[in-house]
């Protein structure tokens, strides 16, 4: 090769001054001089010079492509290109995962397991076979997380549809292992689903197999690549396994991991003159000015592991008056305080040792502190007020560990520590004693107490008391929060850190810090979930507040518990939580608290239908909050007393409460209080009829919950919406509404709404006279509310399904469905919904040729809905009375009754219905 390399050399030379020979050859062939020889010819022939010196240049050229062409080997890796964007994917979606962490310039020669396993992968591939999973084990510090990363680079050409990486801590000392649940979790987050969609529930088995379906299916027809580090067993990760063929997992572990279909690649210490060459490398110094014995000993200290020898390679590195020799007395002469480790790992022991006793004592202290820090990463703040130092001395003694190569760096200025390092740091924080550690945890957490008061200043609504600072809290420098927005993805980022936080407060006995921690993170907690997480914080808040004798406190934490379990419809759950919460807070006196109990209680009834406990609930929650002098809270129950009427058919009641409600929210500036109230005004207006009312205030809540990027409230104003286009005739418009809300709550994971959504599409094929589709999704809906105990929903779903059942020719099976909702009508008082069953089950009747029981039907009916004022049934029962009429009395009998239900139907907008009514009419007249 490099022979030929030579050749090409002296070609290239030769032809170059050939050519600019041939040049000055044509530049003199105007001149006088005369050239000596042959050249005096060619000077004579100039236009030979021109041939002569084109052909050089082409020879040239083509000399120089053929160097190009050889110069880039065949098969030269290339970076995958990322596919087009083509607007298909689903919000918040990446197009391609790529996760994995950067590849390093530690790894060394690992060929023949490098090439093991991606023979492995490409026999797999190239037979059509299904991707084994790869276990990479070997012992602590020996590289498998370094082998894995790299290999996952090396092959990230074969899964272009994306990369990512897991740290299951298996083996992490203070940390018990991620559970697969919580791993499935951050995976589907990671693959772009909402927090909210993601499965949850009291049954970890259950939750567990959920989560495990829904990745499996975002796998689905893909190729990526999984690595799983530090994995604990194989039943921590099995769950985490992607169905496909298509996708390669590698999976690394301390631990010898018992799989089905696995190929395990042993990863061990690295031979003694590649761990000698390792450290050349990484040390920067020439290696002819290294003892290789010396070398050879330092290696053998550090057990030949990768690890180590990175640490010692950046000591010699960073001391450029050290000799190996120099480096080597040093090393003997650390002591080994990690004394679980064994073998080669008290080699990194004692390099982890050297490393620290070079830090001067600030920072040794900022390295003990890290190892007592509860969370995965942190920022400059968070490490300030650990240590309890100024953030800017926080920023320089995080600097100078990570070029110590003590700590890693992360996106967002964010740091962590290695597993080891960690292990390290937290045994000599233990050295100090356990004050030392308990003192920092409290130090952390007074800073996210701080940090989430200045958080919840943009996420609590309008009226509700100011957050408070703890004490030291106002000397502690805090990310700068100045927008809803930038605190929500502040909590976002630090969610992980600060409920883990609150476990390790627990668990060291510092209940008064986990009760308030706990009281700081519920509001972002209830919009954002996980609501599983949030269930598990406020149980473990409550048995805090339990242990220091704190009831307010424990009816605090058994309040959130109660809202979180209504948010996940467990609402037998919710009303044990809630009646609790209302008895402590009775037997400590308050008043504010108990409202706020007995208003949660009160919609957790409304939900079910049991209307008079929920109005029993909210008038004495109004009561209480008028005493406390707190208006929010009486604008909430003023507002969730207005749908209790409206559910009970109390239309005007309804109106009065939400409208004062209404005129709170605005005067208190709770935007999203006002959209509420907004959308059940709307409500209320559709039932009583007055369409252009109710779709303008619908219209109104739908863009404030856009502002405030509600996405659940947005859903439920389309659904509203979408009912107003429905009864005005506009079905198209209607479906388009209902089709958006189902796609919110179905990314969501809001199941009630969910439900609703599945009813007005059901309710929408009925009207449309598509029985087999109305039919279906109409059973999905009773299926689901009678799963979440939702009485009125199901009521609503029955009616519904027997209108579908009758058009479908159904007979039996529509008078059983209007039988059943009938009855949960009446025990519920909804008299608006009890006429428009009566006045489907007239029309099943009617149709089948009995008018008599019919005309019965449609009497109740119309009665019912005059007492309501629903004078949309009001119409159907009077058309329904005329009709009958028509077949017994004959069309002058009929008459009357028609020309008031067609009145109605011309003012309420109901074209469709009219039409009909007017043409009845005129065949009449004719």
């Amino acid at each position: 090769m490099r022979a030929r390399r030579g050749a090409v050399i002296a070609v290239v030379a030769a032809g170059g001054a050939v050519t600019t020979m041939l040049v000055g050859l044509v530049t003199n062939a105007v001149s006088e001089s005369q050239w000596p020889g042959w050249l005096g010819w060619l000077q004579e022939h100039a236009w030979l010079s021109f041939v002569v010196l084109g052909a050089a240049m082409v020879g040239l050229s083509v000399l120089l492509a053929a160097l190009s062409e050889t110069g880039t080997p065949t098969g030269a890796p290339r970076a995958p290109s990322p596919g087009p964007d083509d607007g298909t994917q689903p919000p918040g979606a990446a197009l391609v995962l790529r996760s994995l962490p950067r590849d390093t310039a530690a790894f060394t020669d690992r060929g023949a397991e490098l090439d093991a396993l991606v023979r492995s992968v490409r026999e797999s591939q190239d037979n059509g076979t299904a991707l084994p999973v790869h276990v990479i084990d070997g012992m602590p510090g020996v590289g498998k997380t370094t082998f894995a990363v790299h290999a996952g680079h090396v092959l990230s050409e074969r899964f272009p549809d994306g990369q990512l990486f897991v740290n299951l801590n298996g083996h992490t000392t203070g940390r018990a292992p991620v559970q697969a649940t919580e791993a499935l979790a951050s995976l589907l987050a990671a693959t772009g689903v909402p927090s909210q969609q993601i499965p949850v529930g009291d049954d970890e088995g259950a939750v567990t197999e959920a989560r495990a379906a829904m990745w499996r299916s975002r796998l689905a027809g893909r190729k990526a690549l999984l690595i799983l580090d530090n994995a604990v067993s194989y039943r921590q990760l099995e769950p985490l396994l992607p169905g496909g063929r298509d996708c390669l997992v590698l999976v690394t572990s301390r631990k010898r991991l018992a799989a089905y279909e696995e190929v395990v690649v042993s990863v061990d210490a690295l031979p003694p003159d590649h761990a000698v060459d390792l450290f050349v490398r990484l040390s920067g110094r020439p290696p002819e000015s290294l003892d290789r014995v010396v070398l050879q000993e330092l290696a053998a200290q550090c057990g030949h592991l990768p690890l180590g020898i990175s640490l010692l390679a950046a000591r010699l590195r960073h001391h450029p008056s050290w000799s190996v020799r120099d480096l080597r007395s040093r090393l003997v002469a650390a002591g080994d305080r990690l004394g679980e480790f064994r073998a080669g790992e008290r080699g990194i022991a004692a390099t982890f040792e050297l490393s620290y006793r070079d830090l001067e004592p600030g920072r040794q202290h900022f390295f003990r502190c890290l190892g007592c820090y509860p969370g995965t990463d942190l920022d400059a703040p968070t490490g300030a007020a650990l240590a309890a130092v100024p953030v800017s001395t926080a920023r320089e003694h995080l600097d100078a560990l990570y070029d110590a190569h003590l700590i890693d760096e992360h996106p967002g200025n964010r740091h962590r520590l290695h597993d080891l390092l960690r292990d390290y740091a937290r045994a000599l924080a233990d050295e100090e004693g356990t004050m030392e550690h308990t003192e920092a945890v409290r130090r952390v957490g007074t800073y996210y107490l701080t940090a989430l008061a200045a958080a919840n200043r943009h996420i609590l609504r309008g009226g509700a008391p100011a957050p408070t600072v703890p004490d030291g809290g106002a000397r502690l420098e805090t990310p700068p929060l100045t927008s809803r927005s930038e605190a929500l993805g502040w909590l976002e980022d630090e969610r992980a850190n600060v409920l883990a936080c609150i476990r390790r407060a627990n668990g060291l006995g510092l209940h008064e810090l986990v009760v308030r921690m706990a009281a700081a993170m519920a509001p972002f907690l209830r919009q954002a979930g996980p609501w599983d997480q949030a269930v598990g914080l406020h149980r473990t808040a409550a048995e805090a507040a339990r242990q220091t004798g704190d009831r307010r406190a424990l009816a605090a934490a058994l309040t959130e518990s109660g809202v979180i379990r209504r948010f996940m419809a467990a609402y037998p759950e919710a009303i044990e939580a809630l009646e609790q919460a209302i008895t402590e807070y009775e037997a400590v006196g308050e008043k504010r608290g108990k409202a706020e109990a007995l208003n949660q209680l009160g919609i957790v009834r409304y939900m079910i239908a049991d209307n008079e406990a929920a109005a029993e609930a909210q008038t004495e929650s109004l009561s209480l909050y008028r005493e406390a002098g707190d208006r929010l809270g009486q604008a909430n129950a003023l507002a969730d007393l207005g749908m209790v009427h409206r559910q009970s058919s109390r239309f005007d009641a309804a109106v009065e409460a939400q409208s004062e409600a209404l005129t709170l929210y605005r005067e208190l500036g709770d935007r999203y209080g006002e959209a509420n109230s907004l959308r059940d005004l709307g409500i209320v207006h559709g039932l009583m009829g007055d369409y252009a009312a109710a779709a303008r205030c619908q219209h109104e809540a739908l863009e404030i919950y856009r502002s405030l990027d509600d996405r659940v409230h947005q859903a439920y104003a389309l659904n509203e919406l979408g009912v107003v286009h429905r009864l005005t005739g506009d079905f198209a418009q209607a479906r388009l509404m209902h089709a958006r809300a189902l796609e919110y709550y179905t990314e969501l994971g809001e199941r009630f709404g969910h439900a609703n959504s599945v009813r007005h599409l059901g309710t929408l094929d009925r009207a449309e006279g598509r029985a087999t589709e109305a039919v279906t999704l109409l059973e999905r809906a009773l299926d689901a509310y009678r799963e979440l105990g939702s009485r009125g929903g199901e009521a609503a779903t029955l009616g519904e399904l027997g209108a579908a059942r009758a058009l479908a020719g159904e007979e039996e099976g529509a008078a059983t469905a209007f039988g059943q909702s009938l009855v949960i009508l009446r025990a519920l008082g909804d008299r608006c919904g009890e006429a428009q069953v009566l006045n489907h089950y007239g029309d099943l009747l009617r149709a089948s040729g009995d008018p008599t029981a019919a005309r019965s039907h449609y009497t109740d009916a119309l009665r019912l809905a005059r007492e309501v004022r629903c004078p949309l049934e009001e119409g159907r029962a009077l058309e329904g009375v005329g009709r009958c009429d028509r077949m017994t009395e004959g069309p002058a009998c009929a008459a009357e009754s028609l020309r008031q239900a067609l009145e109605i139907f011309r003012r309420l907008g109901a074209d469709t219905a009219a039409d009909t009514v007017q043409a009845l009419l005129t065949a009449q007249t004719g």
